[in-house]
């Protein structure tokens, strides 16, 4: 147990993925369920390569083919929900739940040519709609709090600030009542 706090009630609903929709900038964006494929894996890579260094946070993505593909390869197990935001063949997103004793947690990267057009919030709506329909009851995320922008995103979605005593904030939401009956 990891002593984190998490809202007492369930939030709202999330949409099932696949989730298309035309972003911002007028693209045909489609989140999907990652389904394992090459195709899906060598796209994913293809962006992490191209990512920009400046939108790193806490050292991920990391840079590099070979240490992108270490990192991917615990990611994409199978114990992991991922999505991913297809703009025609190439990947515009990423965002996944990684098991994390009693929760999981959430961590989402958009492509800096696809940023600020609508994408990570359907990106997370749509993750957090398959993580529902897979069970998972509680999520958490942690976020620099100075990224003004992010926190007034999550807090839309519904997640709550759990702990704000570092440089980072950490916050969480319950998407399922636990097995027991609690919210």
């Amino acid at each position: 147990m990891t002593g984190r706090r998490f809202p007492e009630t369930v939030a709202g609903a999330f949409p099932d993925v696949p989730v298309p929709f035309v972003d911002a900038a007028g693209r045909d964006v489609e989140i999907r369920a990652y389904d394992g494929s090459d195709g899906a894996r060598e796209a994913l890579v293809a962006m992490y390569d191209s990512f920009d260094p400046a939108d790193r946070a806490q050292g991920i993505p990391p840079g590099g083919d070979e240490r992108i593909r270490e990192w991917l390869e615990t990611i994409l197990a199978a114990d992991c929900l991922n999505v991913l935001a297809w703009c025609g063949d190439e990947v515009a997103g990423h965002a996944t739940l990684v098991p994390d004793d009693e929760a999981y947690e959430l961590a989402i990267f958009v492509h800096q040519d696809y940023q600020e057009a609508g994408i990570g919030t359907r990106l997370i709506k749509g993750l957090l709609g398959y993580g529902r329909a897979a069970g998972v009851e509680k999520v958490w995320l942690t976020v620099e709090r100075w990224n003004h922008a992010a926190v007034s995103l999550y807090k839309k979605i519904g997640f709550e600030t759990s702990d704000a005593e570092s440089f980072e904030m950490e916050m969480s939401l319950r998407l399922n009542e636990s097995a027991d009956g609690e919210a």
